[in-house]
């Protein structure tokens, strides 16, 4: 494997490099969401069971126990208790606005590797092709034999790096699709906890 990295040009080194940051990324993120995921049903309706019953400080301690950005936007609304109908709207919405880049942070990255990798894998596949093709002028050029052996080496050393960048890539695109995915389930729930939260302390 290791012959076969070094085999492969100058391109391997930074589609590596790009493969540990997103290898980094992906633990980072799956231990994010593994934390902020919880049984949103059951929680809001312990939350909405306190409130209808008037115990909004022992929602609002539920709420501060939990760590999840639900309990965050839930938590926002529940310290507005009292006021209006549209100060609690702003301060979950305001909630929501920083809760929101804290489930995003390094999707961008991880997608920006996903979509390079493949890029220098070609670079370094036409790097490759070059250096064979200057072989092979060279021996024409000194009148020594060209056989297809010079050939097919070079193109599939050349070829090393297309597929490593391949061999980055989807793995990293599956990757970024599952937490967008999360991220977008998440901001329902958020959503969904917020409409509760309003209805109950209006009711």
């Amino acid at each position: 494997m290791i012959e076969i990295v070094f085999k492969g040009g100058i391109m391997m080194w930074p589609i590596i490099f790009s493969s540990v940051i997103a290898l980094a990324i992906i633990i980072e993120r799956l231990i994010r969401f593994s934390q902020a995921g919880i049984d949103t049903k059951k929680f809001m309706q312990d939350v909405v069971s306190l409130i209808e019953k008037g115990k909004v400080e022992e929602a609002l301690s539920l709420a501060e126990s939990v760590s999840s950005p639900v309990s965050a936007v839930v938590a926002a609304g529940l310290r507005r208790y009292g006021r209006t109908r549209e100060e609690i709207e702003e301060a979950m919405k305001d909630a929501s606005i920083y809760e929101i880049p804290k489930l995003e942070k390094n999707l961008t990255g991880l997608a920006t590797i996903a979509h390079i990798t493949p890029l220098m894998g070609l670079l370094g596949t036409v790097l490759g092709m070059v250096h064979t093709f200057q072989i092979v002028q060279m021996k024409a050029t000194a009148f020594a034999p060209v056989n297809p052996a010079d050939l097919a080496g070079g193109i599939w050393e050349a070829l090393i790096t297309t597929a490593a960048g391949l061999f980055v890539a989807i793995p990293t695109y599956v990757a970024y699709n599952y937490f967008v995915s999360r991220v977008n389930n998440i901001v329902i729930d958020m959503e969904r906890s917020a409409i509760d939260v309003i209805l109950s302390v209006s009711e």
